[in-house]
């Protein structure tokens, strides 16, 4: 069981368990975890000093006394660990270095088209990622990297799966290679379901069930179920922009088939019509540029394309009855417009009771949700209970 903030429920070894327990960056004492879990006092005193040693929590104060000496406690600090998040776009790389709080130290962005390849690509997260971990070393260790990538991945490789915009990565280790160079695991998903998981770790921690769709080139979903990601059995699960609408009948998409929902919804499609009208408008960014300026055409073509994401996400909502639609991509961060288009369908075609307290909305981490993401993957590895148990015994 995961709660919202990606917990794990008490299982496993005492010192898991206790360190589960303060990661919710309560301070307790000594006492307090005995009666808690229920173990002697004397094995919960041997599983803190576990828990000091590899510093995974700190002590931060002491109680109040009720007469005699005061109990000193106990609470998570993920300030002496870091992750690096990666978030590999179709034409840019951002990497940010985190300590396990989630709390930015260091990042770089640049712009670099995947295209080139991965082993320019990840040579180039190498030496930048060692860049700004080299400051830090001394008082700090690296657990583990995170990694969002703009294609199909197989969750259980972590290796791109015939990705239709990143020529050469097909089937590449990318875990293999970043997890021989920073020598800790490597963690990869497609760049939607982190962008997913970092909306809902830094805007959305309360709530269960949430969707983010990015409309970009192409549009994708990111499932949150019970405040998990939902991959499916082949980690394809929320490929949205390859189901059959009627407004793409017969509309070739670049997956191979006809009728699909990018074929008609995404970036290109969108730059196709008005083209098609006389605009000079070739590509996604093209597109955003028309809209700040106020171009009806380009604006009333977004909004329609909205309208037709939206009659998709009507059906999704029946399935899964989320709390929070979020909006994402560089089309959806542009204005209201997509957004528009979007709640007018949902809230007029869903049933009054899942779409009565739904919330529809505009990304609020916009370029840092997938470098937010891949972090936050990273983290919750590190802090699973497996992770911990390791930790813990490959220190005795």
């Amino acid at each position: 069981m995961i709660d919202a903030r990606g917990q794990e429920a008490l299982t496993g070894a005492a010192q898991a368990e206790i360190f589960q327990i303060l990661r919710d960056g309560k301070p307790r004492t000594r006492s307090e975890l005995a009666t808690l879990t229920g173990l002697a006092r004397s094995t919960v005193a041997s599983r803190v000093d576990a828990l000091l040693r590899v510093r995974l929590i700190a002590p931060v104060a002491d109680a109040a006394s009720t007469g005699g000496r005061p109990s000193r406690q106990f609470a998570f600090d993920g300030t002496q660990h870091a992750v690096l998040g990666v978030d590999i776009g179709a034409t840019h790389v951002h990497l940010a270095l985190k300590d396990l709080h989630g709390a930015t130290i260091a990042d770089v962005y640049e712009e670099i088209a995947v295209a080139k390849g991965p082993d320019i690509i990840l040579g180039w997260v190498i030496e930048n990622g060692r860049r700004l971990f080299k400051p830090h070393r001394a008082r700090m260790t690296l657990r583990a990297v995170g990694v969002g990538l703009p294609g199909p991945v197989e969750h259980k490789t972590g290796r791109p799966v015939d990705p239709p915009i990143m020529p050469g990565w097909a089937r590449f280790d990318v875990p293999g290679v970043l997890s021989d160079a920073f020598g800790v695991p490597t963690y990869v998903d497609n760049d939607v379901n982190v962008m997913a998981l970092g909306e809902h770790h830094d805007y959305w921690t309360d709530v269960a069930d949430l969707i983010f769709v990015k409309v970009a080139t192409g549009v994708g979903a990111g499932v949150i179920i019970g405040g998990s990601i939902h991959r499916g059995v082949q980690g394809l699960a929320g490929d949205i922009g390859h189901i059959w609408v009627p407004e793409a009948d017969g509309l070739e998409c670049r997956c191979g088939s006809r009728g699909c929902l990018e074929a008609v919804a995404a970036g290109p499609a969108i730059a196709a019509r008005l083209r098609a009208g006389g605009a000079d408008i070739h590509d996604t960014a093209d597109i955003v540029a028309a809209v700040r300026r106020g171009d009806i055409d380009a604006v009333r073509e977004v909004r329609e394309a909205g309208r037709i994401i939206g009659r998709v996400l009507t059906t999704c909502v029946s399935l899964i009855n989320p709390a929070v639609i979020v909006l994402g991509g560089p089309i959806a961060s542009v204005g209201d417009h997509l957004l528009a288009g979007t709640r007018e369908v949902i809230y007029t075609r869903a049933t009054p009771m899942a779409a009565g307290n739904l919330q529809i909305v505009s990304s609020r981490g916009n370029q840092d949700a997938a470098v937010s993401g891949a972090s936050a993957m990273a983290i919750q590895q590190v802090l699973s209970v497996d992770s911990v148990e390791a930790l813990v015994r490959d220190d005795a």
